[in-house]
This record gives C-alpha cells, sequence and structure tokens, in this order.
C-alpha cells in the first residue's frame, strides 16, 4: 500500500476555496454568497478574482440559501459558506424546502467543522452538521480528509453533481499528505492502509489520525484496513461490508458527535447487511469548549493514540 507523507499542513479550508475558485474559471455560471466571513472560509480567493460574481448578504444566513435557491432556478451554480454551525443548523428548514425539495444545485460549505476550531469554543464548533444534513433527502454530503482533497472535491462537486451538496471542511493547517493526481470519486471510499484484523473507517481530519494508529499497530502485530469514507451521503455501502466480512470488526473515527454521523451512517449500513461489533471514536455526545485545537483533539479522544486504545482493549480486538 502507499505510504501517505504530510507535504506541509495546510487548512481544508484553503483547498476549498481553491476549489470553487478553479471551478469558477471553467464555469462562468458559478456564483459566491458570504455572509459576512469570507477570508476564514475560504471564499476570499473566489472573491478576489471574480468580484461581480460574489455577494456578500450579510449576517443573513437563511437569506443567503433563498438567494441562492433563487440563483440556482436561474441557471446559477451558487456557493455558499460560512462557519458549518449555521451553514448546516441557523438553516436547516431553509435548505429543506428551498434547495433539498427543489433538489437544487447548491453548494454549501460548512467551515469550522469539528473540534479543532479550537478557541472559539462550544457555540462555533460544528459537531452535529453532519447528522443534520445526511438526513436531508437529495442532499449529498462530503468531507474530504486533507486540503489537496478538499479542492478535487469541491470541483467535482460544483462541476458533476446537480443536486444540493454539502462539503465539510475545518479551519486550523492539518496534514496534507493525498495526491494532486489521485483517483477521487463521490460516493466512493478510499482504500489507503490495507488488513484484515480490523477496519477503521474515518472522515475528514481523523483520517490522518487513522493512518497514523494504523502504522503504530503494524508494528504490533496488528494489521487493520484504513478507509477514507469522504462522502457520508451516498456512502459506500459495497466497501463497508466488505470490510465487515473480510476483518470482522469495524472502528469509526469522526471530528463529529458519535451520535448520527459518520458512525451512525456505518452502523445502519452494518446492521441492515453483515452484523459485526462496531466501535466509535468521535465526541461523546457533549459540547466542545474552548482551547488549542490539539489540547481539544487529547482531551475529547480524537486522536491516533485513542483509535489505537480502542482496538488494542477492545475484548471482540483483543483475541487477534
Amino acid at each position: 500500500m502507499q505510504e501517505f507523507e504530510n507535504k506541509g499542513d495546510k487548512p481544508t479550508k484553503t483547498g476549498f476555496g481553491e476549489g470553487v475558485r478553479d471551478a469558477a474559471r471553467i464555469n462562468p455560471h458559478v456564483v459566491g454568497l458570504g455572509a459576512d466571513i469570507t477570508t476564514s472560509v475560504g471564499m476570499n480567493l473566489f472573491a478576489i478574482e471574480f468580484p461581480e460574481r460574489f455577494f456578500s448578504l450579510g449576517i443573513a444566513e437563511q437569506n443567503c440559501i433563498g438567494v441562492a435557491a433563487g440563483m440556482a432556478l436561474s441557471g446559477k451554480i451558487p456557493v455558499f459558506s460560512t462557519y458549518g454551525v449555521f451553514a448546516a443548523m441557523r438553516t436547516t428548514d431553509f435548505i429543506r424546502i428551498s434547495l433539498c425539495y427543489n433538489n437544487l444545485h447548491v453548494i454549501i460549505g460548512g467551515a469550522h467543522a469539528g473540534i479543532s476550531v479550537g478557541p472559539d469554543g462550544a457555540t462555533h464548533q460544528a459537531l452535529e452538521d453532519i447528522a443534520m444534513m445526511r438526513v436531508l433527502p437529495n442532499m449529498t454530503v462530503i468531507s474530504p480528509c486533507d486540503a489537496t482533497q478538499a479542492r478535487i472535491a469541491t470541483i467535482q462537486a460544483i462541476q458533476e453533481l446537480t443536486g444540493p451538496v454539502y462539503i465539510r471542511f475545518g479551519r486550523e493547517a492539518v496534514p496534507d499528505f493525498t495526491d494532486v493526481n489521485q483517483k477521487f470519486e463521490i460516493g466512493k471510499s478510499e482504500l489507503m492502509y490495507d488488513g484484515n484484523d480490523a477496519t477503521i473507517i474515518a472522515t475528514g481530519h481523523l483520517v490522518w489520525e487513522a493512518l497514523q494508529a494504523a502504522k503504530a499497530l503494524k508494528e504490533k502485530g496488528i494489521r487493520v484496513r484504513v478507509l477514507n469514507m469522504h462522502t457520508i451521503k451516498p456512502i459506500d455501502k459495497g466497501a463497508i461490508i466488505k470490510a465487515a466480512r473480510e476483518t470482522g470488526r469495524i472502528i469509526t473515527a469522526e471530528e463529529h458527535q458519535v451520535t448520527g454521523g459518520l458512525g451512525g451512517a456505518v452502523a445502519e449500513v452494518i446492521a441492515g447487511n453483515f452484523p459485526v461489533p462496531v466501535h466509535y471514536v468521535g465526541m461523546p455526545d457533549c459540547f466542545g469548549e474552548s482551547g488549542s485545537p490539539r489540547e481539544l483533539m487529547e482531551k475529547y479522544g480524537l486522536t491516533s493514540q485513542s483509535i489505537q486504545k480502542i482496538i488494542l482493549e477492545s475484548p471482540d480486538i483483543r483475541s487477534l
């Protein structure tokens, strides 16, 4: 299997911004919408290059969704981005009726996802957005693992999809480790590391942590499979069922509540097709707090060490 090396830390929000800008260079119908937040969500790259196609509507997120719906009905491809807690939750009713019910092609960028927003604290840490968005009919939910993948995913979402899309990404600089020429397909997971003793299914920033855990476990004689589940909806059922059959145990890892997110989506597939033990790494049904990103990741168990601990201490895995 390929060994992934960090090319240098880079925020996934930057990859999102690059993707919007690059797609706009190809497609003149792409327009940008902001809610008094531009640089901190990566949309400044688009706004600088295409000022005549960028509209800042102020702190009125619900209104942004309404405007985006109107633009989509007029033949544009609107990209709206703000912090995930506002993009996914303050606007939920508007997204449900205006976008999803009408199946409109609008891209929603949910920035500042996860606990790693750090000092901004609980009010600005999007930890429930995957659950909120994946339940909506017609919605595609994407959670890229690094900046390079965020750029590619954003371009594909704009250019290749037709309905509403929610793309989740973070603010802090994190390892950027995937190839610029990677094979990326929305709705298909990526096998990042192979093994048959257990499977770690991770998304977003936790993919890197999963890879580090897999490397450390290999030294202990435990070979785990790592799947990058960058698309939460539609989820790659085939890869999940295959992993359950071939490894017999699943660990999910996400920077999101354990309820309703990636773990819940994986468990739904497992329960209905090939039941095996499933363990969860994620926020334990609580709000976050202020602190440095790494301190918070460690406190709430969102690290490679936490993944290793579950695999080494779980009764169904200790028999390996």
